[in-house]
């Protein structure tokens, strides 16, 4: 069970926000990285999805929402959102002094993976339309060919806890199907909203097709960042698999509605949790 709490003990933990829920898939890999952390999460659900909104907005939100961590004592930033690093990582880094890690699509990985040499990058509008991405599809997609496909309605389906049904299979295979017909083997998921639609993309296409996700690639670099800054994680020196009274702390709050948020986050993290509200 994940716990409530209250301001002045969010001193030292790591903060890590997305524009909604979808972030989560982020947190869990962090969880699992780093046990005896304490760990603040974030959904800007409230102003979800950002995938639709100028890169003006999305900036402003993204630096709300670094600076009220940074004054709650965090000492550590991850911007677990593709959009808002395409867009914002820049001006979040220059406001802030702490270190910032960030998610970015795995299309390095992907280029490796492939047999087909087609690759599907699936994202929000801003994400396949950023520098960012365009970049990294310059720089490591010599001699692939990389289709950007935008999944408009996907993040939706997640901040409501749609994750199986006809509907949701529909929206999936609007945009995954003319994919496949293009020769894509591998897919980046490049919203961490995405994951959670992994089960039922799974369930349609079988095996036919590599999904990645660089959740696991995002925790792995926090950890590098905090041992180069030669920043220790707390209780670092406990047994690996430590009692729950001395495991970090987990807490969960939300721009939007928090009874919802309850019902939906519980749904994705996978046990009964609570979410508290946050007026930002």
């Amino acid at each position: 069970m994940l716990e409530p709490s209250s301001l002045q003990s969010y001193n030292q933990s790591i903060g890590v926000f997305d524009s909604g829920v979808g972030g989560l898939s982020v947190l869990k890999a962090i969880r699992a990285a780093l046990p005896h952390e304490d760990l603040i999460y974030v959904a800007d659900s409230l102003f979800a999805p950002y995938g639709d909104k100028s890169p003006e907005y999305i900036t402003q939100r993204t630096l709300k929402l670094g600076s009220w961590l940074e004054s709650v004592g965090v000492r550590a930033l991850t911007l677990a959102c593709n959009t808002a690093t395409s867009v914002a990582v820049k001006a979040l880094r220059e406001q802030t002094q702490l270190p910032v890690v960030a998610i970015e699509p795995a299309i390095k990985p992907a280029v490796a993976l492939t047999q087909t040499g087609v690759i599907g990058v699936l994202a929000t509008q801003q994400t396949v339309q950023s520098e960012n991405v365009i970049g990294l599809c310059e720089l490591h997609g010599q001699g692939k060919r990389i289709i950007l496909q935008a999944c408009p309605g996907w993040v939706e389906l997640v901040e409501k806890g749609e994750l199986h049904g006809e509907k949701t299979q529909m929206l999936v295979q609007k945009f995954i199907d003319p994919l496949v017909d293009e020769g894509v083997d591998t897919l980046v998921l490049g919203c961490t909203h995405y994951p959670f639609l992994q089960f039922v993309i799974e369930r349609i296409y079988g095996k036919a097709l590599n999904l990645l996700d660089p959740a696991q690639a995002v925790a792995k670099e926090l950890v590098r960042r905090l041992d180069q800054l030669n920043i220790e994680p707390k209780n670092k020196e406990l047994p690996k698999f430590a009692e729950p009274s001395i495991a970090g702390r987990t807490r969960l709050m939300t721009t939007g509605d928090a009874t919802q948020a309850t019902q939906v986050m519980s749904q994705l993290w996978g046990e009964p949790i609570e979410v508290e509200h946050l007026g930002v």
